[in-house]
């Protein structure tokens, strides 16, 4: 196991913030996780070892949130979800990790702009087009780099869901294909017993991290929610493409 201060120095917070995020705003700093981890460690060995505990992160966001989410929802974005993650496991030896985190970071901050000026205020209905596209890219960047979270709430964000049905629709959406990703992470050897073992440790983190969103999710407005997850879409945006743009000076 990783028993070198630094390494959890970086992790700690790295899991409560993803924690927090995953128990009450839609998960979308998830994305945090990884890029945190890698001032430490490998990227890749970062993103093996936050697999497993995001999985359990999913697990008791599930139960806290149980049923609250939009089946028909669901339905139409977890099978563009799966070919996203079966395109990151055939093409893992090739992809460009800084590449994809750059594309996404300046959707995302665009994204937000554009919601922050008004520019597309009204409430978007459902589609079965935009949930394939999205939801696909997020599959994908989802088993890179664990950053779905911006993609799917491109398109979740826009219809103005009730928030516990958009938390309970993103948590089902990251626990459904994080477990399926543990499949492919596991025929690549990513999920070694060491790796694992480093996982389980960090897991008080995670609890607590998750319990504590929870509790912020019910305490808050439905108005504030959404202005924290647009918040918190842009930070992301900002890290994203700041990983992306250095990666490549």
């Amino acid at each position: 196991m990783f028993f070198e201060p630094f390494f959890y120095m970086m992790a700690i917070p790295a899991v409560l913030i993803v924690g927090i995020s995953k128990g009450g705003f839609g998960g979308g700093l998830g994305v945090v996780a990884v890029p945190i981890l890698t001032l430490a460690i490998d990227p890749v060995l970062a993103a093996a070892i936050m697999l497993p505990i995001l999985c359990i992160m999913d697990l008791i966001a599930l139960k806290a949130f149980w049923k609250k989410w939009d089946g028909e929802l669901f339905k139409s974005l977890i099978p563009s979800a799966i070919t996203g993650i079966l395109v990151g496991t055939l093409s893992f030896h090739y992809f460009n990790a800084d590449a994809i985190k750059l594309m996404i970071g300046v959707l995302a901050i665009g994204f937000t702009i554009q919601h922050w000026l008004k520019l597309s205020a009204s409430k978007k209905e459902p589609s079965k087009i935009r949930a394939a596209f999205w939801s696909s890219i997020s599959g994908f960047t989802s088993f890179v780099a664990h950053a779905g979270g911006p993609p799917i709430t491109f398109y979740l964000l826009p219809l103005k869901l009730e928030k516990s049905i958009y938390q309970g629709t993103s948590v089902l959406f990251f626990t459904s294909i994080n477990y399926l990703k543990l499949i492919p992470y596991f025929f690549l050897g990513q999920l070694s017993m060491t790796n694992v073992k480093t996982s389980l440790t960090l897991l008080p983190v995670a609890f607590i991290g998750v319990y504590l969103g929870i509790i912020l999710h019910k305490r808050m407005s439905q108005e504030l929610f959404f202005k924290l997850a647009y918040l918190f879409l842009f930070l992301t945006g900002l890290k994203l493409t700041w990983d992306g743009v250095t990666a490549f000076l």
